[in-house]
């Protein structure tokens, strides 16, 4: 369930704040070959489902930058800023893989506004986010991301 806010000050209030998680989403092999195609990362242990097969995992697996990626769609979820001009991506401060995402399972955010600092005429949020795996015993990805919001 998205938490909505209207405007700068509300977000500011947020800081702290546990921003719950999202829906659920499964990583198919049809988004594993587009994220492949996009890329041009065509590794076998991606996009080749027989040799995968033989490989360590069993099974295809997603590539870490797919999975980081669906950051901001299962972001979109969890925070609707509204009453803004602009909302962009500034980057990230520390991004890990802990787990693979083997085709066909499913993920999820579970996100933490940690940071909202003042910026030349915005603010700028730090969120500390985990894409969990269902029924894993470790993240897919531990990350923290940073974005700003102008008014």
């Amino acid at each position: 369930m998205s938490i909505t806010v209207n405007g700068l000050d509300e977000l500011k209030e947020l800081a702290g704040s546990d921003l719950g998680t999202s829906e659920w989403i499964e990583v198919t092999q049809e988004r594993i070959d587009t994220f492949a195609d996009a890329t041009g990362d065509h590794q076998w242990i991606h996009v080749d489902p027989e040799r995968a097969a033989a490989g360590p995992f069993g099974v295809p697996i997603a590539h870490g930058y797919l999975t980081l990626s669906l950051f901001i769609p299962l972001f979109t979820e969890l925070l609707d800023v509204q009453g803004v001009t602009t909302k962009v991506n500034y980057g990230l401060n520390k991004v890990r893989f802990p787990s693979p995402v083997t085709v066909g399972s499913r993920i999820r955010l579970v996100g933490r506004l940690t940071e909202v600092a003042d910026v030349p005429g915005g603010v700028q949020i730090t969120v500390d986010g985990a894409i969990e795996i269902e029924g894993g015993a470790k993240p897919a990805a531990v990350l923290q991301s940073l974005s700003r919001f102008y008014a």
